[in-house]
């Protein structure tokens, strides 16, 4: 049997060597930015590591379904389909992955902004226990987010605590003090961080140029002293002989020992270790997300990614007693999309369900597993009621903020809103999520109405049209002829073309652009009293009367006509002539992965400036700019863009085009010197290589300016029963006065706030809002808060929508610990050739200690069949049984609250030894190797 301290030599090459191995495949850098399109900035490490970790994990599949990567860094678009398998037939957009991306990135971008003061969220100041106090938070946070499935709020500290990880190689001199690999304890908080610096350590040599190789002094390199440079913003001030941070922005810096240490920028005195702070942090970024995969499995960590086949569905529900055909019907409906597009690329990737009533609402139901959406649609019964306003909006909020961003939500109701207050919020949530809400509206006969203020179906209209979606108006017994919508929108690369809201009165002509990649292309017009021409660019055309013509099928029910054009549709610009003495919208939809994704943004300065996405409405009078994102259908590359532009939607074609800015990969800055008046979306138009076609596409969800603006700040998760302050301010660029503060969270939490605000022209107001969850609050759970600012003649508002975590406060920090006991491969032949004929076996047994418990033990590497005993034993004894061919194992051990234990043995090593405990510490075999290497 080895001796440990072969382990340990073992267990060190094969940690080097992957170390080393991964930052041979990374490439030098040039800046550590926080966000844009340079190779090294915070966005491209952050980029780099999440795709090399979704390939690593997404490779074997590809393989197996003979697709190759190559040599060159494959595109979202081919991960997704790679992660998803070639089994599965039909188009997958990368849009969510993209949104995923963007997600994470802005968020680590936004650190430079939110806690540019903040010693430990940058590592400043020798602030190395508080910057590891921050990420291991987070780390917790993320994983019991996962667990509740709230990987919106898991994103977004992903991408905080990426960024304090990252910035620990380039403002710490654990570069220069000659390691090659990541510092492991900085995410294990059950290793001890070693040899810190105290206050009273002189660190760094005096440096008048400021530009000095290395300024560290030759004890700290000798004795491996760790030291990180002081910052400051608006003060020199620091303890006597410490390192600065450096640069201009950096008052530290200009007072002895002068100069600055960071490694953020690549310039002539610090290019090799700038690359390799570049490359320590992309390989420490992949280590805390092989962490977390580890913990949340494989598949909810794709979820969390955004890679999944198609849209979320989600139904919001009215089950008072006049409900029961709506109800049926909704059911029928959840069957046949679950029935009809099983197996294919259009199939959910997660459905949720919303009831409602009066007065209560809810729970939210989600799930993946089809047949649990079936059972739990069908246990809905009509019941009460009886007055005709019911909480559809509190049910409607409650899924745009369980659901992700740019879901499907279909609300199902025959009464008008009760809680007609929450309006403001639903459209504020519309607007952040981009999510489409669509209202089928039935009459209930015999129900007493109730006098509800302002409300009324024209209510839902208005939010329906704010977020690209249909307000259906059907009888019950039209209703089964309607709710093809649904099946129409519940497809894995839905686009819009074009969506307009018009007034009526006279007749109007829409052109639109219809390209070679589109299919199912559907055109909808909601509206009372229509006619229609449709005509195609061959000059062929189709009235409204004519249900089967030679353009498509024509189908009207109740306030809607849907047509689907024919399968052969032509490519070019085709035209809509429309009359209606009535307000209509016109909607044309398609299939395509040729598409985008945006967020309105505004700069911020500082040492590291760069772009935060806009949580609210744009500011008026001032010049807007987007962040977008285009898909091709063989990535970027495959689209040239020709001008992106803002749409008033109920003008006819007046496009305010804006400035580009290529970044690079499909990024693109656009800045409009003048936001248009009115309601507005984003419309671009390009050209698809692939078939030289030009091609238009539209976002669905509308927006407009505003004078005020609104900045709020959520610094960290809370614990149950506890109270968070959340400070936030107010501005206004109109006119002074007193304004409206109103604040909802989706929890029902007790919150505090001012109800009022009193605002001086361009001068922000200051208050604080607190918010409580109850001591029984699980941890994980997500809430989201909307803070919202009205003047007083309710002609302007604006909003802020903010998202934290509760998350209990978690003591066991051990990893579940490993010991393989028994391997019996004797009867493997050298051969390989002939291992097909025989089997091997490894036994292990598992213990957390005093932890919390193991949770689940799962397969990371081989074929065979991993068993074990049961998970509330102290001890649990696991069985692996495999091929011969099969020579690698590899499983994870998760505790309760997400501390990750691995067992890993290959049979290719002869002289594996068959009992090893695994979750070895790094630090203990550097101990052995010393003690082995002295005479």
């Amino acid at each position: 049997m080895p001796s440990l301290s072969y382990l340990c030599r073992v267990m060190m090459v094969f940690l080097l060597g992957a170390v080393f191995a991964a930052l041979t495949l990374l490439a030098p850098a040039a800046a550590f930015a926080p966000f844009g399109g340079s190779a090294s900035t915070h966005d491209s490490i952050t980029r780099k590591a999440l795709l090399q970790k979704v390939q690593e994990m997404c490779q074997p599949a590809a393989e197996g379904d003979s697709q190759d990567f190559g040599q060159t860094e494959p595109s979202p678009e081919e991960l997704v389909q790679a992660c998803l398998g070639d089994d599965v037939k039909g188009d997958v957009s990368g849009a969510k992955f993209f949104m995923a991306l963007r997600e994470i990135s802005v968020q680590n971008g936004l650190v430079d902004l939110d806690f540019l003061r903040s010693a430990p969220h940058h590592f400043h100041s020798e602030a190395f226990l508080e910057g590891r106090g921050l990420i291991m938070e987070g780390m917790m946070a993320i994983k019991a987010n996962i667990q509740k499935e709230n990987f919106k709020a898991a994103r977004e500290t992903l991408g905080r605590i990426l960024h304090t990880l990252q910035d620990f190689y380039s403002h710490s001199n654990w570069v220069e003090l000659g390691y090659k690999e990541p510092y492991i304890s900085l995410i294990r908080p059950d290793l001890p961080l070693e040899n810190l610096a105290d206050v009273s350590t002189a660190t760094c040599r005096d440096c008048v140029s400021g530009q000095c190789p290395n300024q560290i002094l030759p004890n700290i390199l000798r004795d491996k002293i760790l030291t990180s440079g002081y910052m400051g913003i608006y003060s020199s001030a620091k303890p006597r002989g410490k390192c600065s941070h450096g640069g201009g922005s950096d008052y530290t810096s200009t007072r002895a020992p002068r100069g600055g240490i960071n490694k953020d920028e690549r310039n002539p005195h610090n290019a090799a270790f700038h690359d390799i702070a570049v490359n320590l942090a992309t390989a420490a970024s992949l280590q805390l997300l092989e962490d977390i995969r580890s913990a949340a499995g494989d598949q909810d960590f794709l979820r969390m990614m955004g890679i999944a086949r198609s849209s979320v569905v989600a139904f919001v529900i009215d089950t008072t007693g006049s409900m029961s055909d709506d109800i049926e019907e909704a059911r029928s409906v959840v069957y046949e999309i679950i029935d009809s597009k099983n197996g294919t690329q259009d199939e959910p990737s997660e459905y949720i369900l919303v009831p409602f009533n009066d007065p209560d609402f809810g729970p939210l139901i989600r799930t993946t597993d089809p047949n649990k959406m079936k059972s739990e649609i069908s246990k809905l019964k009509a019941h009460d009621g009886g007055d005709v306003p019911e909480m559809c909006l509190s049910g409607l909020q409650l899924a745009l903020t369980g659901a992700p961003s740019s879901s499907y939500i279909y609300v199902f109701t025959d009464a008008i809103a009760k809680d007609i207050a929450l309006k403001d919020t639903i459209t504020a949530l519309i607007r952040s999520t981009k999510s489409t809400v669509s209202f089928f509206m039935t009459t209930a006969y015999g129900r007493r109405r109730r006098s509800v203020t302002a409300a009324s179906f024209e209510d839902y209209k208005d939010l329906a049209v704010a977020s690209g979606g249909q307000a259906i108006q059907v009888s019950k017994a039209e209703l089964p002829k309607a709710t093809d919508v649904i099946l129409d929108t519940s497809t894995s690369a839905l686009v819009t073309v074009l969506h307009k809201a018009w007034k009526g009165d006279t007749a109007e002509t829409f052109p639109f652009m219809l390209d070679e990649s589109l299919k199912a292309v559907t055109i909808y017009i909601t509206g009372t009293s229509i006619t229609f021409t449709l005509t195609n660019p061959a000059g062929v055309s189709q009235n409204y009367d004519e249900a089967k013509g030679k353009l498509g099928v024509i189908q009207t029910v109740g306030n809607l006509n849907r047509i689907r054009l024919n399968p052969d549709k032509q490519s070019g610009t085709w035209q809509i002539r429309i009359g209606s003495a009535h307000p209509y919208t016109l909607k044309v939809t398609g299939q395509s992965t040729i598409t985008f994704i945006y967020d309105f943004v505004e700069k911020f300065g500082g040492p590291h400036s760069g772009y935060a996405v806009l949580s609210g409405r744009p500011q008026a009078g001032q010049p807007a700019t987007l962040m977008l994102s285009v898909l091709g259908r063989k990535g970027p590359s495959s689209v040239t863009v020709k001008d992106i532009g803002l749409l008033i939607v109920s003008s006819r074609d007046e496009v305010t085009n804006g400035s580009m800015t290529d970044l690079g990969k499909g990024d693109i800055l656009v800045t409009v010197d003048k936001v248009p008046e009115g309601e507005f979306v984003v419309v671009l138009r390009g050209l698809d290589k692939l078939s030289n076609s030009e091609f238009q596409r539209q976002s669905t969800t509308q927006m407009s300016v505003s004078k005020l603006h609104i900045q709020a700040l959520v610094s960290s998760s809370v614990e149950p029963g506890k109270t968070l302050m959340v400070p936030f301010q107010v501005m206004t660029q109109g006119g002074g006065g007193s304004y409206t503060i109103n604040a909802r969270n989706d929890k029902g939490f007790p919150m505090t706030f001012p109800d009022s605000l009193v605002l001086v022209t361009e001068q922000y107001g200051n208050a604080t809002l607190t918010i409580t969850p109850p001591a029984s609050t699980e941890s994980g759970t997500d809430v989201t808060l909307t803070i919202d600012a009205k003047s007083s003649s309710g002609a302007d508002s604006n909003y802020v929508i903010l998202r934290l975590s509760v998350v209990t406060k978690i003591t066991d920090f051990v990893q579940p610990q490993c010991e393989v006991v028994n391997v019996f491969a004797d009867d493997c032949p050298e051969d390989q050739s002939q291992c097909g004929h025989f089997q091997w076996e490894l036994s292990a047994n598992l213990t957390d200690g005093n932890g919390t418990g193991i949770e689940r033990i799962s397969l990371r590497q081989g074929a065979g069949i991993l068993s074990h005993s049961s998970l509330t034993a102290p001890n649990i004894e696991a069985h692996y049984n495999a091929s011969c061919c099969s020579q690698i194992v590899e499983f994870v051990a998760v505790d309760k609250v997400g501390n990750v234990g691995k067992c890993y043995h290959s049979i290719e090593d002869s002289d594996a030894s068959p009992a090893v405990t695994l979750s070895l510490p790094l630090w203990l075999c550097l101990l052995v190797s010393i003690f082995v290497a002295r005479p």
